[in-house]
């Protein structure tokens, strides 16, 4: 892994940066196991680009934020741009072995079919956009799914390495499975919040993802959740870097995506059914997230097109 490492003032710890060489794809496969060898695996760092670390055997701790986990087998951490990985010891990881897949936030190119749906669609986008204060995020791969998400790891680091003709097609193709298996592991939003220790959070995207498709402000969300509106709204852009009224806007952009790719129904009918029920209003803000109107984004988009 080839970064730019960029220190931090005062205490904090060093920011990776990783600027792919001309012509190179925005993707790699490492190896993660005890003696693995790559920038920053040795302090405290985080990175600007995300991240997986799937281990298919137990073994050893991996250290983020202010947490040291045992590794178990089936563990997946979905690192955001901006989480803390402690730093590691020379025996963390003694026993344990699997992979990282890292990229930048363009790997999945528009010109990719399918690609910028299955990179959109998850509830809330909750694996890698959850901030830098919460730590990785940590999922479980189901016994029966262990072999394939190693053979998926693996096949992707081979067509990265050999480059054979059309690898550039084929490294597309398993990082957007891999992203999709992500996506369907962390569907279960508030649990993997309350799981990931963040009671709050998981009290606050439970409240948006039942009250999405009504109006609904901070202010309401703070009610619910029992604290003060200005509380409520420096610890979620803390723990999150985003505010509540954001992750309130995100969450009916990702319907929104939704209908508008698997439905025909008409703009004005799917801004009320994402609680924007002024059509104008609907499209400033998909337009203000997307760079285009929602009429344009389904024509590049529908999945009923023939």
């Amino acid at each position: 892994m080839r970064a730019i490492r960029t220190p931090m003032k005062g205490d904090g710890p060093a920011k990776y940066s990783w600027q792919p060489a001309p012509g190179d794809l925005p993707v790699m496969a490492v190896r993660l196991g005890h003696g693995a060898d790559f920038d920053g695996a040795h302090e405290a760092h985080s990175h600007d680009f995300p991240g997986l670390a799937y281990f298919g055997t137990a073994g050893g701790v991996v250290r983020h934020g202010r947490q040291a986990r045992q590794v178990e087998a089936g563990d997946l951490f979905v690192i955001a741009p901006g989480d803390v990985m402690g730093q590691a010891r020379s025996d963390d990881l003694l026993g344990a072995r699997g992979w990282g897949v890292f990229f930048t936030s363009d790997a999945l190119g528009q010109d990719t079919p399918g690609a910028h749906l299955a990179w959109r669609t998850h509830p809330l986008l909750f694996p890698f956009v959850h901030g830098g204060a919460t730590g990785a995020l940590r999922l479980k791969v189901p016994v029966e799914q262990r072999t394939e998400w190693t053979a998926r790891v693996e096949a992707l680091h081979e067509e990265l390495t050999q480059r054979r003709d059309g690898y550039r097609e084929a490294v597309s193709a398993h990082l957007t499975l891999l992203l999709v298996g992500v996506s369907r592991l962390a569907a279960d939003v508030v649990g993997d919040l309350r799981e990931n220790a963040e009671p709050l959070l998981a009290e606050v995207f439970d409240v948006i993802e039942r009250r999405y498709r009504e109006p609904l402000s901070l202010r309401e969300v703070a009610a619910a959740v029992r604290i003060s509106p200005g509380h409520l709204t420096s610890t979620v852009r803390k723990r999150t870097g985003r505010t509540v009224q954001e992750w309130i806007t995100e969450r009916r952009m990702v319907q929104a995506r939704r209908l508008l790719a698997g439905t025909d129904l008409p703009v004005g009918d799917i801004g009320r059914q994402v609680g924007i029920p002024d059509a104008g209003y609907f499209a400033r803000t998909f337009g203000r997230s997307h760079g285009m109107s929602p009429t344009r984004w389904r024509r590049f988009n529908h999945l009923n097109t023939r």
